[in-house]
Formats: C-alpha cells, structure tokens, sequence
C-alpha cells in the first residue's frame, strides 16, 4: 500500500442549502428557483396534474448511469439549477447537481457533479473561489449588484492609489457582514426574504478569508476590475460594498466571472455550445460526451491516495474495515481516497491501524475518457 501528501477530515455528505450560496453574485433570485422545486409535490388525484401525452410520439430517453464532473462555463443570464436540468438531459444521467451557485448575471465555472461524482460535491465547496469583478463607483443598492435599488450616491471617484492603499485591510482573516440579500438565515426565514418584505435585519459578522485581493484595472469611466481569490462563506457584494463606503464614494458590482472553483480552473470550462455540439456528434456516433468528463476523483485532489489490494477492495466494497499491516502500512490517520488497479474505489478514514469506508463508489457506466486526467497534469 502507498499512501500521499497530509491528511483532512472528511466532510459530511449534507451541507447546509446556503452553503452552496457562499460566493454568489446576487443569491437572493435562487429562491425562485428552490420553489420551483416544489412544483414536484403534486396531488397525483388532482386532474391538473395528470401526466400529458408527449407530443409528437416522441420517445422518452431512458436515463443511465454517468459518473464525472463537468465544468461548466455558464453564461450570463442562466440560472445554476437550469443549468443543471440541461446538463442532465444531454447526459441522459441519472443524477446530477452543481457545487456552488453562480448568479444569472454572473458567468463562468459552475462545477456539475453526475453521478457518483455528487458524493465529492462538498470537497469542491469547501475549496478556493477565484473572481473576477467590476465594481461601479457613486452608487449603494440595497443588493449590492444591478438588479437593486439605490440606497446611497456620490459624485466623488476614487483613485487607483487610494484603491490600492486600502486593499490590505481587505486581505487575510477579515470580519463581514453579508448583504442583505443573502440566503442566511435570520429565526429561521432567508435573509433575502425579510428583505424583499421591507424588513431591515441586523446581520452579524462573519469571519472570511481572502487569499488576495488585487486591482487590476481602473479607468475614467467610474468603474474598477478586482480579482479576489477568497476562502468559504465570502461574499463578493459585500466587498464591492465595505470598499464603497470606506473610500466615501459607495459602488456595486456591475459584473462577476467566476475562474476558480477548488481543483477547477478555467482551463477546464467547457461553454454550453461545445457541448451541445460534442452532443450532436456523439449521437451520430463521430464522438463520446465521456470526453467532457473530468474522472470523479479530480475533487479529490488534496486529499491523499490509498492503492490497495484486489482482496481488500472487496472488503471495503462491501463497507467491511481493512486492517493495514505490513512494512507499506501506512502510519497516519485521517481521509484517504482508495484506489485497486488504479479505478477510484471509496472515500476511507485511517485511524487504530484499520481503513474504514465512509463512501463507496460504484463507476459502472459512463466515465471520463482516459486521457482526461493526464490533461490536468
């Protein structure tokens, strides 16, 4: 057995709905979109709801098992869980869900899990954010984005310098208050919905982490373009926001592109009409949408690999521990990925001389082709 690198915890499967919210450029639309959902739980008795012929005699598309990551580079004006729902139908999959929200407004990476690729979503949230965002000076919205209203304005402009020489006090550990439209929840109700009812909340700080925070363009036009790498749980808005008042001048952000997404990178993205037309291609048999996949185990990047046996991966197939012994035993403890024959076999926890199995995937079906992962090297 050969183990890696250092150890982390391994997270739950079940992450709290507004953690998927963290970075998003205005959160408080995707409300709409969690209601949609509830369109699903119909009164099978109510004639309303009873299933309609499909037109056209066209036949239904048996749905398969597909395991993999995409990346999506979303465009303006698309919303994640559309975004989702397309994917899903191209894939024919059986399941499928993203790893963060990204804004209509905004563009760029919005990770898709398919398949067993979904029980390493909360590895990918728990990652690093990179963006890239446009701030326009003179004016506060309650939204702190376009789409709000105006709550405070000013003819002053800032300069580069005085950008500059107060982005320090934005970088590290920082204390923020989120905007008022976030998905936080304040005695059990969304923030964005006491919002959108008047309500003024009093929202707590939180601390943050901002890798870095740069400016990388300033112009005459009244506007300025940052580029934030930043940890869990940071908004964006708010930053455009708490910058604004220091600088006496206010601002929002009138433009977000997400590059960043843990393990993903922008080299990774893949815009929504290459894959409509890889879909095209594969149906008339010239391709395979397997070459839009990233392997299931590119979440799992920083966290240490396991090799084991052909035996030992029965074992822990069937959610049995392993004991670990002999000279290529490992001697740390914590979270493995464990691997037989080089094919991801479960997500595992070291600890008292024993490999436990805490995930196990089954990649039967539709995987990343193999070349995919020496591309990433």
């Amino acid at each position: 057995m050969v183990t890696t690198a250092a150890n982390r915890a391994i997270e739950q499967q079940t992450a709290d709905s507004h953690d998927a919210e963290k970075n998003n450029f205005s959160d408080s639309r995707n409300d709409g979109e969690r209601r949609a959902d509830d369109s699903n739980r119909r009164d099978n008795n109510d004639p309303r709801h009873t299933k309609q012929p499909r037109q056209n005699n066209q036949p239904r598309r048996d749905k398969r098992d597909v395991h993999g990551w995409v990346i999506l580079d979303k465009p303006i004006g698309m919303t994640s869980t559309h975004a989702v729902a397309i994917l899903k139908r191209l894939f024919q999959a059986k399941r499928a869900g993203h790893a963060g929200t990204l804004d209509p407004l905004a563009s760029g990476g919005l990770p898709i899990a398919l398949g067993e690729a979904t029980k390493t979503v909360p590895f990918v949230m728990d990652g690093r954010k990179r963006y890239r965002f446009t701030v326009a000076w003179g004016e506060e919205r309650d939204t702190d984005d376009t789409e709000g209203r105006v709550t405070q304005s000013s003819e002053l402009r800032p300069s580069a310098d005085a950008i500059r020489a107060l982005l320090p006090q934005f970088t590290g550990l920082i204390e923020q208050i989120p905007p008022q439209y976030s998905a936080i929840k304040v005695q059990g109700e969304r923030a964005y919905d006491l919002a959108r009812d008047g309500e003024t909340v009093e929202l707590k700080p939180r601390p943050v982490e901002i890798h870095e925070l740069t400016l990388v363009e300033h112009g005459d036009n009244g506007q300025s373009v940052f580029e934030a790498e930043c940890g869990k749980g940071t908004y964006v808005r708010a930053l455009a926001r708490d910058i604004g008042r220091i600088l006496g001048c206010f601002g929002h952000i009138c433009a977000l592109r997400r590059t960043l997404v843990g393990p993903f990178r922008e080299t990774d993205m893949i815009p929504l009409e290459e894959l409509e037309a890889l879909c095209n291609r594969a149906a008339s048999g010239e391709g395979s949408l397997a070459d839009a996949l990233l392997p299931v185990e590119t979440a799992l990047d920083d966290i240490p690999a396991l090799a084991v046996t052909r035996a030992d991966a029965a074992r822990l197939h069937r959610g049995q521990a392993v004991l670990l012994r002999g000279r290529d035993a490992p001697n740390s403890s914590g979270t493995v990925y464990v691997t037989v024959a080089g094919r991801l076999l479960a997500l595992a926890e070291i600890g008292n001389g024993e490999l436990i199995p805490k995930r196990v995937f089954n990649l039967t079906g539709l995987t990343a082709s193999p070349g995919r992962s020496n591309e990433r090297v």
